[in-house]
């Protein structure tokens, strides 16, 4: 896990992909994988007796791993237990989808990645949910071929480039540097293309030489750089943390329906103290961490991750509570700069963030507030 011109192709591509989004979330829906707090991975739920409930959305993907460790282990349920709390979780594919599911009132949290949390908030001109704390930090690179001939910013004109998504955080970060660094892609009259992958498919395509590198998240870039070194043929030529103050960028954040947040902020203090507890729990303890990662994420997805390639990526990727709002302003400004975010204005985004709870939690553990 959005320059000045943008002709008439990218424009009706990216109206493609925002209708696609909502009408496969609306179906995707349908089919997600629901976990209640009655299952197996959950302990002593037979004798909860519950007067509320909080339903947490996720991915199962390695920037979400407080909630794919807290849930599956039931560490999140025993928190919440405590004052009679359940939870139901519900396992998404993709940002659009688990934003659709708020609006709709299917779920009441969610772990999602930066341009989703923005996106969500612009079009419900900034009512209908709020960043209530940070997940984790960076877990991005940007990956080439060693016969491309790259080995500096000056080497990329004429060049091909995946990124996971049009208009994702990994595409608007790509855009961004090729802007920042002299280059305009192809349909704004520039010598760079910039084409959507699927992650799962970059490997075979810079082997087949057909892409010259691409943006990608962690795992992906640890598995890109293994195999490919194995070939060797592939290696990081960027590390995006490079690119931010102190290294530090969003990358996952938790947000919440603004009602839900309102009528039940004691339920939401809970599942906060619950996600400091696991985010302080992975970052101490991260050989465990990574070998629970793979045990909870092949009983969601039937599939597990090298431990080498897991080990790199966390060394890339930093688990947090801390929102790390200045890089998400950032972020925004080069979605909007890169035509992703919206038309004339920029959209206001300075009222995202409510910390309230986030920080009554932390008062109470002696850690330092969120300023």
């Amino acid at each position: 896990m959005f320059c000045q011109v943008v002709d008439a192709k990218l424009k009706l591509g990216i109206a493609t992909v925002i209708i696609a989004a909502v009408i496969i979330s609306s179906l995707f829906y349908d089919t997600l994988s629901k976990v209640s707090s009655n299952g197996s991975n959950n302990k002593n739920n037979d004798t909860i007796i519950s007067s509320k409930v909080i339903r947490i959305g996720y991915f199962p993907n390695l920037n979400h791993a407080q909630a794919v460790i807290g849930v599956g282990s039931g560490d999140f349920q025993k928190e919440l237990s405590k004052d009679g709390i359940k939870i139901e979780t519900f396992v998404f594919n993709a940002g659009p989808s688990a934003i659709e599911a708020l609006f709709a009132n299917q779920i009441d949290i969610a772990y999602v990645g930066p341009n989703p949390a923005i996106n969500g908030y612009i079009a419900s001109n900034g009512q209908d949910l709020k960043i209530i704390a940070g997940a984790a930090s960076g877990g991005a690179v940007f990956v080439v071929r060693n016969d491309a001939g790259i080995n500096s910013p000056k080497d990329l004109a004429n060049k091909k480039f995946a990124s996971p998504q049009l208009g994702n955080t990994q595409d608007v970060a790509l855009r961004k540097y090729l802007l920042n660094n002299g280059y305009k892609t192809v349909e704004n009259g520039g010598n760079v293309t910039v084409v959507p992958v699927a992650n799962s498919d970059i490997l075979t395509l810079m082997l087949k030489k057909e892409i010259d590198g691409a943006w990608v998240p962690e795992p992906w870039g640890a598995k890109l750089e293994k195999e490919g070194n194995e070939r060797k043929e592939i290696r990081i030529f960027l590390d995006e943390r490079s690119l931010w103050p102190g290294g530090k960028f969003v990358t996952a954040s938790i947000i919440a329906k603004t009602d839900y947040l309102k009528n039940n902020p004691d339920v939401i203090k809970k599942l906060l103290t619950a996600h400091v507890n696991e985010t302080t729990w992975i970052n101490d303890h991260k050989e465990e961490a990574i070998k629970s990662f793979n045990t909870e994420l092949k009983k969601l997805t039937g599939k597990t991750i090298a431990e080498d390639e897991l080990r790199d990526a966390f060394s890339r990727l930093v688990f947090t509570y801390d929102p790390i709002r200045q890089s998400l302003f950032k972020l925004a400004d080069n979605a909007y700069d890169l035509g992703f975010l919206a038309k004339g204005k920029k959209p206001d985004i300075s009222e995202i963030y409510d910390l309230g709870v986030l920080n009554n939690v932390l008062n109470e553990k002696g850690l330092d507030r969120i300023a």
